[in-house]
Order: C-alpha cells, then structure tokens, then sequence
C-alpha cells in the first residue's frame, strides 16, 4: 500500500506484511471463539514467538530484535485489523511486564526471564494495581519482607492482563518506608507458594483473561529483584509512559477498523433506493471521523519521533492518550450509530470495539488522571 508518512521505509512495509498474514492466519478466523472462551491459546504465542513478533523491541543476546517506535505502531494497527483489543492486549501483555527487567534487571534475571517469553514458550504480566488504588503507585500496600533467601509477598492485585495465565509476574511491591521511595519491583514466578488468582468478567477485551490475583505469604526468590531495593519507582513510571504510547497506538488503530467498516457498510447498505453513503448527513459523518484520526496520526508520529530520539515529554504523552482514545469513543460512537441494528448485534466488529473503547481511556492512568499530570508538567 502506498506510504502516507515519512517516518516508514521498506523494512515498515515488511514488517507490516509479515503481521497482516499472521493476523489473517492465525487471528481472525479464530477471535470470535476466543471472545466466547474469554482467553487466548498458548498456541497464538508459540506462533508469534516464532514469527519474531514478541521479540520486537528487546535486545538481541535475549532473542529479541530491536526496531524503533514505528515499528511499534506498524505492528499494532495490523493487530488491531482483527478487531479485537483483547487479542492484542493479551498476546501482547509482555510489552508491559518485561521492559522493567530488561532495562533494570540483573544479567542473570534477564538471561532466564526474557527468552521463553519472547519465544512464546511463557506469558508475561505486570501487576500494579491494587483494589484500594490505581493510579496512586507511591500509596500501594502490597508488601514485601525479606525471609532469607525469599522475599515474602502479602497483599493483592487486580485487573491484571494475562492474569490467569501468566507465568512471569512483574509485581509493584513495598520493601521499604511509605511514599515513592520504598517501592520495589519483583519477578514473581506464576507457581510461587503461597500466590492464587480469580479471574474477572469484563465488558470487554473478553479475549484477553483479567484476574485478581492474591499473595499470602508468597515466598519469591531474593535474586528475583529487579534492580535496586526501593528504587523501583522510576522503573513503573518509565514503565507507564511506554504504556500511554501503546495505548494511544492501539486507540488510532481501532478508530481505523471503525471509520473502514462503517465506508465498507455505508457503500453496501441502501435505503429509499440509494447507497447509504449518498446521504449527506453519513459523508459528514464520515468526514468528521477521518478529520479525527488524520489528527491523532500526526500527534502520535509527531512524539514517536521525539521519543525516537530519546526525549519522553510527558505533558504529550498524556494529551496524546487523551486524544487518541476520544478519537476511538468518537469513531466507535458514529459507526455502530451508521450501521444501525447491524452495528448493535454480537459478532460485529464494530459492537465489539465500542464496548472495548472506555478500558483505554481507564487503563495506564484514567482520563482524568492524565489531564492533571499534563497540567502540572506544563506549569499550570
């Protein structure tokens, strides 16, 4: 397809064709069956680690492949073209549970972490989150003493992504005094003593399994620390902005799927004799959605480059979030609304991706949330 950005080159293409026959393949025959299953096969991993695609990102002595921020946003609109954001929040839950080991983990940790997960041979997840609090990471209650040669973990966690299934948990623990400065990170082992795990029922992303989980007493060996004792604060808020730019990626990419199906729809279906897209009131519908995802693709390449080279302005970081996941409310909106009573029934993308629109406005830090944390970097 002809490029409509300076930022991709040959390799992009590449790399996209490769995603979009693996996403035609092993995907979309299958979503409707794993929403109905709410959980993803094993399979799907073993079949992305052997493509290359869980390892984009990650270094290359651990199996991964390293590439740049486009690269990142190629791979996610092709993931999203199946329509489902539990499909991609799911196979690719190690984007967010492995980079705080591979940029603060110990060599050891990293050489016995990170290779069967960007295999596909093991799931990866990260717990931050607790019932008493989301956002406010510096307050998490979730502890961690040291026994030995085991720390020992009591507490909770909760709308854990791959959850369930999970076999390397990256977990958000209190090591130390209250405030940010006492905050650790773990690698919890998904058959550590002493860890249980009840799985939760969503609006959405029903493909991806989202549980509670539950440590009591959970003994997790000492050298499975990541990086320094109660340090582990910076390493969750480097963490997250990572995740905002995901976010932001994922929400354009559903806002594509939307305005693509509801043209596709709009050229088949006629009403008093002539294709829907003829009425004046659909076009500006239409128009008014692609104005909005013209505008998030620039913001989004616009900071990819910035972030490309190096630099992480956490004021856009937030907006862009904002703005990509309003893009995707707005463009879900406007589809089903287009499609009607075809756009209200189960087993239409577009039914499935307005329930999935509010989880990216909540997760990785609540629309309100972002709001403050611009203001405040842009001295207001």
């Amino acid at each position: 397809m002809p490029r409509t950005s300076p930022h991709y080159d040959e390799d992009h293409d590449a790399l996209r064709d490769s995603v979009r026959r693996f996403v035609d393949r092993e995907i979309r025959p299958n979503v409707d069956q794993w929403e109905r299953d709410e959980i993803l096969p094993r399979s799907l991993y073993a079949a992305a680690g052997e493509l290359g695609l869980l390892g984009l990102g990650f270094p290359e002595e651990y199996g991964g492949t390293p590439c740049d921020q486009f690269a990142r946003i190629v791979v996610t609109e092709e993931l999203c073209r199946a329509g489902s954001g539990g499909v991609a929040a799911g196979l690719m839950s190690h984007s967010i549970g492995l980079p705080p080991i591979a940029a603060l983990g110990c060599d050891e940790l990293k050489a016995r972490v990170l290779p069967p997960v960007l295999r596909g041979e093991q799931i990866a997840a990260l717990a931050i989150t607790e019932p008493s609090g989301g956002s406010d990471v510096a307050n998490l209650r979730t502890t961690a003493r040291l026994d030995g040669d085991h720390w020992v973990v009591n507490g909770s966690k909760t709308f854990i992504t791959s959850g369930m299934n999970a076999d390397v948990i990256t977990v958000a623990v209190r090591t130390g005094g209250e405030g940010l400065g006492g905050v650790s990170l773990l690698v919890v082992p998904g058959d550590a003593p002493g860890l249980a795990r009840t799985p939760l029922r969503k609006m959405g992303w029903r493909s991806s399994d989202t549980a509670t989980l539950y440590f009591e007493d959970c003994r997790v060996p000492a050298d499975n620390l990541i990086g320094q004792r109660d340090q582990g604060f910076a390493g969750i808020m480097a963490n997250f902005n990572g995740e905002r730019l995901g976010i932001a990626a994922m929400a354009y990419g559903f806002a594509k799927v939307c305005y693509d199906e509801a043209v596709a729809y709009a050229r088949m279906r006629e009403t008093f004799g002539r294709p829907l897209i003829k009425r004046q009131v659909i076009r500006h519908k239409l128009v008014d959605m692609a104005q909005d995802i013209g505008a998030t693709k620039a913001y989004l390449e616009a900071l990819a480059w910035r972030v490309q080279r190096g630099q992480w302005p956490i004021a856009d970081v937030c907006m862009l979030k904002n703005q990509a996941t309003q893009c995707l409310e707005h463009c879900a909106k406007e589809a089903v609304q287009i499609l009607g009573g075809a756009g209200y029934i189960e087993g239409a993308v577009v039914e499935r991706i307005y329930r999935e629109t509010k989880v990216l406005s909540i997760g990785g830090g609540a629309e309100e949330i972002m709001k403050d944390l611009a203001s405040r970097q842009l001295g207001l």
